[in-house]
């Protein structure tokens, strides 16, 4: 199974790299992340550079596609180049999927009209403009697409992808090796459980 992770400048780094971790782990895939050309992507932190090992040209057709979210998000909106190898890629794909505000770009794509999908808290009012259906869950599957709400739900979606791609022992063994076993040292990882005046705070960091 071959999945591509687009990457486009200010991508957030734990989008791609927590679902390639759980899926690179998965006998018989091979992720590739791919760009325009293949060279150095930096994250929206400014400190992390993935490599992009192909170009959009090279992995035209991949079996999964997995669009990561980020602060670069809403300027890869415009990016037409990313956007058509999105629509192309999806007529090829087994899977579409996206983590946090990569929504947004299969919104863009045209793949989300009509679909339930999710996305990062903060930015669920934006999902209606592409004809999707807001849905509060930290995956939701919806046919051949898959999206998964802020950053760290994409480990979640990368498990059930796999579960449903190959089988449930694979995506439990896989999690076991990862030891991914979340006992978060606070409840404030939903708007619904944080403090009072902690949202304001959130969304300061995210701009």
């Amino acid at each position: 199974m071959r999945i591509a992770i687009p990457l486009y400048p200010r991508f957030t780094a734990l989008d791609a790299v927590g679902p390639y971790t759980v899926l690179a782990f998965a006998p018989g895939c091979t992720v590739t992340f791919v760009a325009p050309e293949r060279g150095p992507v930096t994250d929206d932190q400014g400190t992390l550079t993935l490599l992009a090992t192909a170009s959009y040209a090279e992995l035209p057709d991949p079996d999964v596609v997995l669009v990561p979210g980020g602060l670069g998000t809403f300027d890869a909106l415009g990016d037409e180049a990313l956007l058509e190898w999105i629509r192309q890629a999806d007529t090829h794909s087994r899977w579409t999927t996206s983590v946090c505000s990569g929504s947004l770009l299969l919104g863009a794509a045209g793949l989300l009209q009509g679909a339930k999908a999710t996305t990062h808290w903060a930015l669920m009012g934006n999902l209606g403009a592409y004809g999707a259906e807001p849905v509060t869950e930290r995956v939701v599957t919806n046919g051949k697409i898959v999206t998964a709400a802020g950053v760290s739900a994409g480990i979640d979606m990368a498990l059930t992808l796999l579960a449903q791609a190959v089988d449930e022992e694979t995506a439990q063994a896989v999690q076991l090796a990862i030891e991914y076993d979340p006992q978060p040292p606070f409840n404030a990882g939903s708007p619904k459980t944080a403090p009072e005046g902690l949202i304001e705070r959130a969304i300061n960091l995210l701009v």
